[in-house]
């Protein structure tokens, strides 16, 4: 089935729709670079004002595998790759949020300044009715990824030109070494872009995000 094109305002009305007796997880996808911080920010930010307290943003970066693990490993370079996740504890977390049957709960947040994962450093109380959850492979079909299909009620992806990601990683790498830089884009970004854009399921929503 193909997915709708819609505009983000149009997504409020599309997750409320969804309200049930418990919350509403909502997920939106796309490459490195597609813009979903932004998106999922907003998106809750419509929520928020249509409802104070009712939306929080959940994303999946912080389950990055600590740089230990990943240096043990190898893995390093390609941190962000698919493989460099606890993509069990992610869903494990997906599973207690959905459950929604604890006071709160305390979920671990990607900090960008240092490069790491701060354990339990933002806090969903239960009052929480729509949780939106962004990142990368929410809807790869690939396992062990593929498993979480069935923790969204909605799904959306952010449809972004290849041309435009590249675009728009190269700002954002820029300040690199030359070296770094190549490393950065074509060893790691650039081919984990192709993956989503590549191994993604159908969304319920695309959103045109160029």
């Amino acid at each position: 089935m193909d997915s709708k094109i819609i505009d983000i305002a149009d997504l409020p009305g599309l997750i409320r729709a969804n309200d049930g007796a418990t919350r509403t997880l909502t997920a939106i996808a796309g490459p490195p670079g597609a813009g979903k911080s932004t998106v999922a920010d907003r998106l809750a930010e419509m929520l928020n004002a249509d409802q104070p307290d009712s939306a929080a943003v959940f994303p999946m970066d912080g389950f990055h595998y600590d740089d230990m693990i990943l240096n043990a490993r190898g893995w390093r370079p390609r941190k962000g790759a698919p493989h460099t996740f606890d993509v069990a504890g992610f869903a494990h977390m997906l599973g207690r949020l959905r459950a929604n049957a604890e006071p709160e709960i305390a979920v671990p947040v990607f900090d960008r300044a240092i490069e790491t994962s701060r354990n339990a450093a933002r806090i969903i109380p239960q009052s929480v009715r729509h949780i939106v959850v962004e990142g990368n492979y929410l809807l790869l079909q690939d396992p062990p990824w593929d498993a979480l299909a069935s923790q969204f009620d909605t799904t959306v992806f952010l449809d972004v030109p290849y041309d435009t990601l590249k675009a728009r990683l190269t700002d954002r790498w820029k300040a690199l070494a030359p070296d770094d830089f190549e490393t950065k884009m074509e060893g790691n970004d650039l081919p984990n872009a192709r993956l989503v854009l590549e191994r993604s399921r159908d969304a319920d929503y695309r959103i045109l995000n160029a």
